[in-house]
């Protein structure tokens, strides 16, 4: 078991086709905001997101190992980033974590040098020229991975995410869910995947979400199918319900309730319906029970500074 707080701008030492495009929002999972859609002002409130970690190997839940997984937290930018090496590659002899976890290394060294990586119209970080460049340093690595990441953007007051695969992140607002992204996949446990050999696919394959407007008090979940395939939103609005007191988050303890006390357990529930339980049956397979894999969660908590 291993966890990880905010850091500075590195990554943590843990671990069929698809079109070029922008989701819309409304594409994608959005619930209706109804009376908790931000109000905009001619002055914007400058945010930062406060962040915590947790990560779970299903090869050894009980000693630190690296695993399959890989993340970075990048607090000074605001910058979040998952990535779930494949694998199934282990029977070629390819150990796909270690694409996970270079892949997120150089998409941190990526984001620290912004200078750089600027967007054209001076938006902030340009996501995309993020993970292109991480992919070039990476590329030369056996071995492939999805990847998700998530930045605040206080230009716009928005929250900006680039994705590849089955990763993604659930925002919530006063403990409701109220967007998650979409997955993206070939066909059923099989997501689209940035590397070399059974993968070939490059960052153009990453869908950009459409930004989505942020408010001081937002919770960001963030994590890998370790996470998403074992709970429901509904799940973590319940651990929200009972960990946040007034406002006050703290993001690693969440991180560790949302992994260990949620994510895990449901994983080794046999006799759950899950939302794997739920994909499988869309595609008349029988399922039933939770999906055991490594477990990658990150918090993002949004403040007013």
């Amino acid at each position: 078991m291993e966890g990880g707080g905010e850091q500075p701008c590195q990554a943590e030492d843990l671990n069929t086709s698809f079109p070029n495009k922008t989701l819309m929002v409304e594409d994608i999972n959005r619930v209706d905001l109804g009376n908790n859609e931000p109000t905009r002002s001619k002055e914007r409130t400058i945010m930062k997101m406060v962040c915590g970690s947790f990560y779970l190997s299903k090869e050894q839940r009980d000693h630190p190992i690296e695993g399959d997984d890989a993340h970075f937290i990048c607090a000074e930018k605001n910058i979040i980033g998952v990535a779930d090496g494949l694998g199934g590659t282990r029977k070629y002899g390819i150990d796909s974590g270690v694409f996970a976890r270079k892949l997120m290394n150089n998409a941190a060294k990526a984001v620290h040098d912004q200078h750089r990586i600027i967007s054209p119209d001076s938006n902030g970080v340009d996501l995309r020229k993020v993970l292109d460049e991480a992919y070039a340093n990476t590329k030369d690595v056996d071995g492939s991975s999805t990847a998700c990441i998530v930045a605040l953007n206080n230009k716009d007051g928005k929250l900006h995410a680039l994705n590849v695969g089955d990763s993604g992140f659930m925002l919530f607002r006063n403990k409701k869910c109220i967007f998650k992204s979409e997955t993206q996949v070939n066909r059923f446990n099989c997501p689209v995947k940035l590397g070399r050999n059974q993968a070939k696919h490059g960052p153009q394959f990453a869908v950009e979400i459409e930004p989505i407007d942020v408010i001081p008090g937002d919770v960001i979940v963030l994590g890998t199918d370790g996470l998403l395939d074992n709970v429901w939103p509904e799940e973590i609005e319940q651990v929200l319900e009972v960990n946040i007191i007034e406002g006050f988050v703290e993001p690693e303890q969440l991180a560790w309730t949302i992994a260990e006390q949620l994510a895990l357990r449901n994983s080794e529930d046999v006799n759950r319906f899950s939302p794997y339980s739920f994909e499988s049956c869309k595609v008349g397979k029988e399922s039933i029970g939770g999906k055991v894999d490594d477990i990658t969660v990150i918090i993002g908590h949004i403040i007013a500074t």
